[in-house]
């Protein structure tokens, strides 16, 4: 997979007043940080109230209604069509995963309900064998070919307790309770498709039909050498990447302590065919674009993501449409419980979204870097640095998505300096 070179980009879109800031520092960090083409989209009580882009020099076909792959962006995505079902009384998050789909019954799984599943708590945080991207197609899927492999597959627990980051493998988990319980055997991504995203006009899908293969941005891994040499070098003096190399060391060190108590010491590629655990390049393969992988291959842009968002904010609702019933809302943030998800506290309801809390001096760095200036926000984020998520209490709806993919930045910082810049501007618009 290439490397993500530094770029000077040039910002296009507008805002609302009150929002001026949030363009302001959007322009600042563009031209400083080690970014490639972005999107910054956000929704105030149900108006765009920021609506910000940037491409590079040699990509001046990416605009606002580029779709990029958000990786666990994609995860709230899968949860609010969970939560659909849950409003259609087509299933219940205290269930056990087994009462739908008795096969999954099998080596020690039996006791698994659907909460489990969404809070990362299944013990199947990695499969022990890689999937065919093939058999992710929507006809693939309906022939139990990923079934057949999770109704077989064993429960490991890590030795710190239940919670488990579940990367890839929680979609596709997911995906095999969602067809089961819907009326029509549909998948997530064509329920996402038919039932929320068409309906309020949103681009973002698991799995894309081949029409919109050449709106797609392909996302690009910034080199670890470079992240690591960037490091070194003091923000003031013009540093490309979030963190200095004491920070980023911090946290290297406590993911090897943590990762030594994980469930499998070895883990096996998620897909045939990867060169390795880091070939972040098979998520521009257009077979794994137009397959289902809920967790980790949503392909979306910050337009459509911020008004699914924005309509989360409102309940559930857009314009004069419920789209998540009253209940499946209700059901999707109730029940939070914070565990160690096996790099630091999170705090997930069982509906499988993460609770951002506010923190106190006897917070952990982790915990600090989390959720400071995300307080109130409800989501989750996704590898390198896309952000997808909305705050029912200031009715805001959130998302930034780039292509150029910061590994080192764990929770997506560079990226929250929007979200804290939105708060801030919510509140002045109060006074």
């Amino acid at each position: 997979m290439s490397e993500a070179t530094t770029t000077s980009s040039a910002v296009q879109g507008s805002v609302k007043p009150g929002f001026e800031s949030v363009r302001d520092l959007y322009a600042r960090e563009i031209q400083t940080m080690a970014e490639s083409n972005t999107q910054l989209c956000v929704y105030h009580k149900g108006e765009r109230v920021v609506d910000l882009w940037s491409a590079a020099p040699d990509e001046p076909g990416f605009s606002a209604d580029s779709m990029i792959n958000v990786f666990s962006s994609g995860k709230s995505l899968a949860a609010i069509a969970m939560a659909w079902a849950v409003g259609k009384g087509l299933l219940d998050y205290k269930a056990k995963i087994a009462s739908y789909w008795p096969e999954f019954a099998q080596n020690g799984k039996a006791d698994l309900t659907v909460a489990d599943l969404m809070r990362h708590e299944a013990g199947m945080s990695a499969f022990d064998t890689p999937l065919d991207p093939k058999d992710l197609q929507a006809a693939q899927i309906k022939q139990n070919r990923i079934g057949r492999i999770i109704e077989e597959h064993p429960v490991r627990f890590p030795k710190y307790g239940r919670r488990e980051y579940h990367a890839i493998t929680r979609g596709w988990i997911a995906n095999e309770v969602f067809r089961r319980v819907e009326p029509e055997g549909r998948t997530i991504g064509e329920v996402l498709k038919q039932e929320i995203s068409d309906p309020i006009e949103a681009d973002a899908a698991i799995g894309v039909p081949e029409s919109d293969l050449p709106r797609i941005s392909k996302v690009r891994l910034l080199g670890f050498g470079f992240q690591f040499l960037q490091s070194l070098i003091p923000r003031a003096f013009g540093r490309k990447i979030k963190h200095n190399f004491f920070q980023l060391f911090g946290r290297i060190v406590s993911l090897i302590w943590k990762g030594r108590q994980r469930s499998q010491r070895k883990m096996t590629a998620p897909f045939t065919g990867m060169k390795g655990m880091f070939d972040f390049g098979i998520f521009n393969d257009p077979v794994v674009a137009t397959g289902e992988t809920p967790s980790a291959a949503a392909k979306c842009s910050a337009r459509g993501l911020a008004k699914i968002a924005a309509m989360m904010a409102n309940r559930g609702r857009w314009a004069e449409r419920q789209i998540i019933g009253d209940a499946g809302w209700e059901a999707l943030h109730a029940e939070v419980v914070e565990g160690d998800i096996g790099f630091g506290s999170t705090h997930f309801s069982q509906g499988g979204v993460n609770l951002h809390v506010p923190t106190d001096s006897s917070s952990n760095g982790f915990e600090r870097a989390l959720n400071v200036g995300r307080e109130g926000f409800y989501g989750w984020m996704g590898f390198g640095g896309s952000i997808f998520q909305w705050h029912p209490g200031n009715e805001i709806g959130f998302c930034f998505v780039p292509t150029s993919l910061h590994s080192l930045d764990l929770v997506n910082e560079r990226g929250k300096v929007y979200q804290a810049e939105v708060l801030r501007c919510v509140d002045r618009l109060k006074d």
